[in-house]
């Protein structure tokens, strides 16, 4: 009887490295940011609005600064058409908010559960601020400038007191006309 000798190579043992987890990347951010007693943040930056982030409710609303103006109305839909660009809000969850010139949304959730989406919603919402400071800073420049031609105007838009030169006809309210709402601005002579 022939004897059959097989000769297996030994495996080489299996290596198994593990490497350190990279920490998650760090974002700093500088926001006017406040958090309320109930947990909310309320950022406070924009010149127009400002905008509350509850992580609890998962829903964003912006609100209008002391007064509503017709500008807000344009900051709150620009804020959530860049956050439903960004897939951070759902489009069709856009809506006006239970207070006077208030607009709110719901966050989208997390497909796999490990994303914070109140994170990046304030990361967006930095984001936003920063493409729009540009604006709100230029307007306020303007109101600015106006009060100081008012209060400090340039030589040659002011007179000192004195100079103002005469005429025979000065002013709005001419001599001789009387104004009352039973007669019309005939001109009487007195």
């Amino acid at each position: 009887m022939p004897v059959t000798v097989r000769i297996v190579p030994v495996p080489e043992p299996v290596k198994v490295t593990i490497k350190p987890q990279t920490p998650p990347p760090t974002v700093t951010l500088e926001l006017d940011i406040r958090k309320s007693l109930s947990g909310d943040l309320m950022i406070f930056d924009h010149g127009d609005i400002d905008i509350v982030l509850s992580g609890k409710d998962k829903k964003i609303t912006a609100f209008p600064k002391q007064t509503m103006t017709d500008f807000t109305y344009g900051a709150q839909n620009r804020l959530f058409a860049h956050l439903a660009r960004k897939g951070i809000v759902i489009p069709e969850s856009i809506q006006g908010g239970s207070f006077y010139g208030a607009m709110e949304a719901q966050l989208q959730e997390a497909a796999d559960g490990k994303l914070n989406a109140a994170k990046f919603a304030l990361v967006s919402i930095e984001k936003f601020i920063t493409e729009e400071r540009p604006y709100f800073e230029k307007v306020e420049a303007d109101i600015a400038g106006f009060n100081d031609e008012y209060t400090e105007p340039d030589k040659t838009d002011s007179t000192e007191l004195g100079e103002v030169p005469q005429r025979d006809q000065q002013g709005s309210i001419r001599k001789g006309y009387i104004r009352d709402p039973y007669t019309f601005s005939y001109m009487y002579t007195v």
